[in-house]
C-alpha cells in the first residue's frame, strides 16, 4: 500500500515499539460460546507500544512531540484525570526527548492517592498541578504555559488526550499498520471496536479507515458523555488531519458510530460489564483491560456478540488502547 505523500513528511520522533502485535483470541471466543455463538477476535494490542507501560497515546506522541521539538519547544504542556494514561505517556515522552513535563490533573479530593499513573508521573519527574475537578483545563494550561514563558521557556501545549489534527495522524499511521497485518495475515475484518474518549483515536482511525478503504465499519464505544461536541471535535480533527496530509478524503457525521450503553456512573468508573470483561480477559487471555477505557470497550464489544449484532461468521478487531496503570488505583471497584 502506498502512503499518501503527506504523511511520511509529517515530523516524527519514535517513541514507541511499533508494530504491535495483531493476535487472535481464541479462548475468549470458546468462552463465548465459540465458532457457533462468537466471531473470530483480534486483539490490536496498542498496549505494548512500550512507553511507559504503553497504551494508544504513544502513537499520537510521536508527531505532537516532533512537532513540539521543531517549535523550539523546552516543556511539554497537557491535562487530564489525576489517572490520566496520556498525562504518563507525555511525561515519559518528554523525558526521552530532553524535555521538560507539567501536568494539570483534575481531582474530586485535594490530595490524590499517589497510586497508578499519578506514582508514574512522579517518578518521571513531571511538574504536577492537582486541581478541582470542574476546572477549565484549556485555561489552566494556557496559565502554565505564561508561566513558563515568563521564566524564558518555550512551552507546547497538547490538549487533553492529544486529540488535535497532529495527535490523530498517529491512528492514521496506526491503519495503515492494521491493514498491513490483516492483509499478511490472511484476514478481512467487518468490524473494529475500540474506546472513544476525547475522541483522537476516533478521528484518526475513521480517517484511516476511509483514506486506505479499510474492510472494516469503525466503532467506537464511548466511556464518558457528551457525544455531540465531541462529535464535532472529532470531526474537526479529522478533517484537519486530511488537510495536513494534503488528500482529499473527508470524514463526515455519518462515519462517527458511538455506542454511550457503556459509559454507566460515567467516566472512570467501572460498570458490571466492564468489571466483567476485565476478568474475561486476564482469565482467557492473559491480557490485562484497564476500568476506564479497554474495559469498558470490551464490554461494548461482548454485549453485541451476545445480542446478535455480530453473526458469529464475521471477523472483529479490537484495538486495546492500555491503561493498565489504572488497575492498581482501582482494586476496591475490580470485584475482587
Amino acid at each position: 500500500m502506498s502512503q499518501p505523500s503527506g504523511l511520511g513528511a509529517q515530523p516524527r520522533i519514535r517513541l514507541t515499539n511499533l508494530p504491535t502485535p495483531l493476535q487472535e483470541a481464541p479462548r475468549l471466543r470458546e468462552a463465548l460460546g465459540g465458532a457457533v455463538r462468537c466471531p473470530k477476535i483480534l486483539i490490536k494490542r496498542d498496549d505494548l507500544t512500550g512507553l511507559a507501560f504503553g497504551g494508544n497515546k504513544g502513537r499520537k506522541l510521536e508527531f505532537l512531540v516532533a512537532d513540539a521539538l521543531a517549535q523550539g519547544a523546552t516543556w511539554l504542556i497537557t491535562a487530564g484525570a489525576a489517572q490520566s494514561n496520556h498525562a504518563r505517556m507525555t511525561a515519559a515522552a518528554a523525558r526521552l526527548a530532553g524535555l521538560n513535563a507539567a501536568l494539570v490533573l483534575s481531582a474530586k479530593v485535594e490530595q490524590p492517592e499517589v497510586q497508578g499513573n499519578l506514582l508514574l508521573d512522579h517518578l518521571l519527574g513531571a511538574e504536577v498541578r492537582i486541581v478541582p475537578a470542574d476546572t477549565d483545563m484549556d485555561a489552566a494550561m494556557i496559565e502554565v504555559a505564561d508561566e513558563l514563558r515568563a521564566e524564558g521557556e518555550q512551552p507546547y501545549i497538547i490538549p487533553v488526550g492529544g486529540s488535535n489534527a497532529v495527535g490523530t495522524l498517529g491512528y492514521v499511521a496506526a491503519t495503515l499498520e492494521l491493514l498491513e497485518q490483516l492483509f499478511a495475515q490472511g484476514e478481512g475484518p467487518s468490524r473494529l471496536y475500540y474506546a472513544s474518549g476525547s475522541r483522537g483515536t476516533q478521528a484518526g482511525l475513521v480517517l484511516g479507515a476511509k483514506l486506505y478503504n479499510a474492510p472494516y465499519q469503525v466503532q467506537g464505544i464511548s466511556v464518558s458523555g457528551g457525544d455531540a461536541q465531541k462529535r464535532v471535535r472529532a470531526l474537526g480533527i479529522a478533517n484537519e488531519a486530511a488537510e495536513l496530509l494534503g488528500v482529499a478524503v473527508r470524514v463526515e457525521d455519518a462515519d462517527l458510530l458511538n455506542d454511550d450503553s457503556q459509559i454507566g456512573e460515567g467516566y472512570g468508573i467501572p460498570t458490571a460489564g466492564c468489571q466483567e470483561a476485565i476478568h474475561l480477559l486476564a482469565r482467557q487471555e492473559a491480557v490485562f483491560l484497564d476500568p476506564v477505557y479497554s474495559g469498558k470497550a470490551m464490554a461494548g464489544l461482548i454485549a453485541d456478540i451476545r445480542s446478535g449484532v455480530i453473526a458469529p461468521t464475521e471477523t472483529v478487531v479490537f484495538v486495546h488502547t492500555g491503561g493498565t496503570p489504572a488497575l492498581f488505583a482501582q482494586v476496591d471497584r475490580l470485584g475482587l
